[in-house]
């Protein structure tokens, strides 16, 4: 091959910083300041809480069918198999990534966290956003009424025949915010620090229904609560979407939800829903 010859410019040092400024500025930013496609997002060497290695808050208990055994680092559960899916596009392996427990109400409470992202079913809503980063949404779902098998709730076919039964929720979920924005109860639903304490009082009869996610309402009445029955699912008005948590302005942010995204536009996300939620069938929708 012959060589080309080549003439060397030298170009002033303020012409290449110029040309470097504009470049940068017009680089799209993700939410948390990420550039697309910039260095910050190197396969496993993200600017983590701990160097080389992945940090992932959940709430204890960690429940079914998002978690598998109360044990988030087994890989089972769809909430758990979603993060080690993220972490491997991140460029970590399961041996990097490590565990912490983050109560669900202050994941997504303003302050400084533990966590390089938190899954935990939180939903993405624009009052939480002013405290916290959320990746793109990983699971689309709605909220779904659980009632004891023969009760008068059990035989709901509509909102309006619910407004006067006990409802309750978990403190600080959307399920307790669908319940007081969708159904409007006549009495004030009771509130609980976890679906732990939700179920034993739907089960002893202090509530008459249970408002939670559409997979964890069959997973209650299909393993937990036996004795009792998926009512029906809320209409699209109470659709809503799970997102990974971050502090806010994370510098992670731009690299986690393009992990999302390419998960779902590989198929991966559908592929673990099928995997871990796929008993949570279709119910009726009350409207």
């Amino acid at each position: 091959m012959t060589a080309v010859p080549r003439t060397i410019r030298l170009v002033p040092l303020a012409s290449l910083l110029a040309a470097a400024a504009l470049l940068g500025g017009c680089a799209p930013q993700q939410e948390g300041g990420a550039a697309s496609g910039d260095s910050t997002c190197a396969q496993g060497q993200l600017a983590t809480k701990r160097a080389g290695t992945l940090t992932v808050g959940t709430d204890k208990p960690a429940y079914d069918p998002w978690f598998a055994e109360d044990s988030p680092a087994n890989g089972k559960g769809f909430e758990s198999a979603v993060a080690y899916a993220v972490a491997e596009r991140l460029g970590y392996d399961r041996s990097k990534v490590a565990w912490v427990v983050s109560p669900f109400n202050k994941a997504f409470a303003p302050g400084a966290k533990d966590f390089d992202f938190d899954i935990n079913q939180v939903s993405v809503n624009a009052e939480r956003r002013q405290s916290v980063d959320f990746s793109s949404g990983y699971y689309d779902v709605r909220q779904a009424v659980v009632a004891l098998k023969g009760s008068k709730a059990a035989g709901a076919k509509s909102l309006a025949e619910l407004k006067d039964v006990r409802l309750g929720a978990q403190v600080g979920t959307t399920s307790l915010a669908a319940v007081t924005d969708l159904i409007r109860p006549g009495t004030r639903p009771a509130v609980f620090d976890d679906n732990d304490l939700a179920k034993a009082a739907l089960r002893n009869g202090q509530i008459d229904a249970l408002v939670v996610d559409l997979p964890t309402a069959f997973y209650i009445t299909g393993a937990e609560v036996t004795e009792a029955q998926v009512v029906g699912q809320l209409s699209a008005a109470g659709a809503e979407q799970f997102g990974l948590v971050l502090d806010k302005g994370s510098a992670l942010t731009g690299c986690v939800t393009r992990a999302v995204d390419a998960l779902r536009a590989d198929g991966t996300l559908a592929r673990l829903e099928q995997q871990w939620l796929s008993d949570a069938v279709s119910a009726p929708v009350l409207k």
